[in-house]
């Protein structure tokens, strides 16, 4: 007898669009096996199914909208199909997870001062994405629609949204503008006119790290302090441990000692282990010690969080990363998995470079860039001696961090790295 399939819990979001259909009737599917995928204003899913069976009748089509408990198809279980467990049923997997974005900030308590509207853009204010109240609402206050970030539903503009954006631009000054500052929109260009071209439609990964990026670019004064860390022991510590772990199946990378070496940084400097609040009047000191580190997979970047990582053994951070890696690349991983995070890393050493200059990941004050090592002369005060030197980029938020406080921290990380390989265990 067939079975009805249903939407899992999915969190906060109602009414999601169904933007994909993974299978067809008469399909044979396993447990886990994705169904559909549906997409909320904060990242798409796929909803996988609950046991394995054959798919005897579609209950949706692209473009409807799902909430939980909505019929997704009917299903013919197999005789010897197991169940999957009930986590699973309740935690759809997202497609497009990115460091996710923040709720509008909301208004102050007490009262603000009017903006002095600046020349309302008429054409890009009807293009934005608002209803009438909320178009009605930012004209009093001269607020250019077309230069509010929406956070409602498919990037509708909120009343509270033209709030914060007000907000922003009476703490930080200029124009009500995008993040303050009167940019011109970019030229629509025909690049056929010299030459041959193919256009491919971003991923739905690359438009939100992209907005949110932008974001964090324009709204953050970053300042990058660049350091070289001498790892010459400790290379020589992870290799030992590389071939006394190999046969266990654990990957003993330089990444795990990185994220041991972090949480050592972030208790002697507090300050970067912080968030301002939405107003940018308090500053959030957090008492816990989540590291991301950004993973690339083929649709793009994805930030997962290393929870308690003051709590764990260095084996233990490893083995977790190798875990969270493959769920990144195989479009397993939940919202809550990149959720969180203190400070993230982003490391480039496996792929080469010298050096880069990442983007702060809001909210957080401050990332860590590492590029890949390489052999050095370094003065020992009679000549030269070689040593694995390993470039550090750490950029940070400045209405959070000075430039002397940025400096200390990557000088403190080096002599971690550089110090007795054991106490990062």
């Amino acid at each position: 007898m067939a079975i009805a399939i249903l939407v899992p819990d999915i969190g906060d979001f109602d009414n999601v669009e169904v933007i994909e259909i993974l299978v067809a009737e008469g399909d044979t599917v396993q447990a886990e096996d994705s169904l559909i995928s549906v997409e909320s204003d904060k990242a798409a899913m796929e909803i996988p199914a609950p046991q394995g069976g054959v798919i005897t009748e579609l209950k949706v089509a692209i473009g409807d909208q799902v909430s939980e408990g909505s019929v997704i198809a009917m299903l013919e279980p197999a005789d010897d199909a197991p169940v999957a467990a009930p986590e699973a049923e309740s935690s759809p997997t997202p497609v497009a997870p990115v460091a996710p974005p923040q709720p509008a900030p909301q208004a102050a308590p007490r009262r603000a001062a009017p903006v002095v509207p600046t020349k309302i853009d008429e054409s890009s204010f009807a293009k934005a994405y608002a209803s009438p109240s909320v178009r009605k609402f930012a004209r009093e206050l001269g607020v250019n629609l077309g230069s509010v970030s929406g956070s409602g539903r498919k990037g509708r503009v909120t009343q509270e949204d033209v709030k914060a954006f007000v907000k922003n631009v009476m703490i930080h000054g200029g124009a009500a503008t995008a993040g303050g500052l009167e940019v011109a929109p970019m030229p629509e260009i025909d690049f056929g006119q010299w030459g041959e071209v193919e256009s491919k439609k971003l991923t739905r990964i690359n438009k939100l790290t992209g907005k949110f990026l932008h974001r964090n670019w324009v709204t953050i004064p970053h300042v990058t302090q660049f350091d070289d860390a001498d790892i010459t022991e400790l290379e020589v510590f992870r290799k030992a441990m590389v071939a006394e772990y190999k046969a266990q199946g654990i990957r003993i990378t330089m990444l795990a000692f990185l994220v041991k070496a972090v949480v050592a940084a972030l208790k002697a400097f507090p300050r970067f282990n912080s968030s301002l609040d939405a107003a940018g009047e308090n500053l959030i000191y957090k008492k816990y010690y989540n590291i991301g580190i950004a993973v690339d997979t083929p649709d793009g970047l994805v930030v997962p969080v290393i929870r308690d990582a003051d709590k764990k053994s260095l084996v233990e951070i490893a083995t977790e990363m190798g875990e969270i890696s493959i769920k990144a690349r195989d479009k397993k991983l939940k919202p809550a998995d990149m959720q969180g995070g203190c400070l993230t890393i982003s490391s480039l050493g496996g792929i080469g470079g010298t050096k880069f200059t990442p983007i702060v990941n809001a909210p957080e004050v401050a990332i860590l860039g590492v590029s890949r090592s390489k052999m050095q002369p370094v003065w020992n005060g009679e000549g030269f001696d070689p040593r694995l030197m390993l470039p550090l980029a750490l950029s940070y938020d400045h209405r959070v961090i000075d430039g002397a406080d940025g400096a200390r921290f990557t000088t403190f990380l080096s002599s971690v790295l550089a110090g007795a390989a054991e106490e990062l265990l």
